[in-house]
């Protein structure tokens, strides 16, 4: 699964004195041990990554285009799965899941396709994780009882809270498959040039942004009915009944995340019983991706103190 050239990449960890000179490159996924899998759920081919053995943990992409579980876990699931079992479903229009959209109820179609996919794979009672779209949405199925979302515990990577209608936000909603608005949606994400400026990753991120149906399958929220008044999902007041949450949860936040607002997690924290949150230095919008290994630090502590 972790192909197109990622071998000569410098792992985490690794000596950067004994590196040889050259252009900064992102570093290497570790190989091996993630298997690549497909399931049918009510009909819809489903894909998802697992790895390790033990308790389960649940990983859930963020939501830029060419978003998938592969490129937001693939530095993060071979240190989990040392200890748990890991799986990272891609959703409903995403990845190698179909590329489906419900102009009914586009996000309630999400959520219930993931819900049904745990539901098949017979995962309950997980440690859940998501990452930006991800995170949002795991808060709000786990703040609905219609869901009947069974949580170990849920931590919610820069999501949940206010997402303001920004210039960042802009910049990943208005990728129109040229490699140059690649660029700066990377820019938006991350705070660390070599993210966007490492070509190797730049075009690995552009190809599965442009493989078939991946564009169309985001873009085609853009539609709106001549009898709908116009509307962003960002920008709106949040409406999570943080409250319903009863699962030990975490909020993880990088520092220096342009499409959200400093403090954005504390008001979400305060409505959740014992919730923590946690600020990774040096990070833009995917700390699990940027800061990999103090992220996987912080959910191994988590993980423990939550039993």
């Amino acid at each position: 699964m972790h192909s197109r050239g990622l071998a000569e990449r410098p792992a985490y960890g690794d000596n950067q004195a004994a590196r040889p000179v050259g252009p900064p490159r992102v570093p290497a996924v570790q190989a091996g041990g993630i298997r690549d899998c497909h399931i049918n759920v009510d009909g819809i081919r489903t894909h998802y990554l697992e790895a390790g053995t033990g308790d389960p943990i649940v990983l859930l992409h963020s939501g830029e285009f060419g978003g998938r579980a592969e490129l937001s876990w693939e530095y993060v699931m071979p240190v989990l799965a040392e200890s748990y079992r890991v799986i990272a479903p891609d959703w409903l229009g995403y990845g190698g899941t179909a590329k489906i959209h419900d102009f009914g109820g586009k996000r309630a179609r999400m959520m219930s396709h993931m819900r049904r996919t745990l539901e098949v794979l017979a995962i309950e009672n997980a440690h859940l994780v998501g990452n930006s779209m991800g995170a949002t949405y795991l808060a709000k199925m786990a703040a609905n009882p219609g869901l009947s979302l069974q949580a170990r515990s849920i931590t919610l990577i820069s999501g949940g809270g206010f997402a303001p209608d920004n210039a960042a936000r802009r910049a990943t909603l208005e990728y129109d498959c040229t490699r140059e608005a690649m660029v700066r949606l990377l820019q938006a994400l991350f705070a660390d040039p070599v993210w966007w400026t490492d070509d190797s990753y730049v075009d690995r991120r552009q190809a599965a942004a442009t493989e078939p149906g991946a564009w169309e399958a985001l873009a085609v929220a853009r539609f709106r009915s001549p009898l709908e008044p116009p509307r962003s999902e960002f920008g709106q007041p949040d409406d999570t009944r943080y409250e319903a949450i009863g699962s030990p949860t975490l909020f993880i936040v990088g520092a220096n995340d342009l499409l959200r607002q400093p403090g954005y997690a504390d008001r979400p924290a305060r409505q959740i019983s014992g919730a923590r949150v946690a600020t990774v230095p040096d990070s833009g919008h995917c700390p699990n991706i940027e800061r990999a290994p103090e992220v996987c630090a912080l959910l191994l502590d988590f993980f423990k103190s939550a039993g």
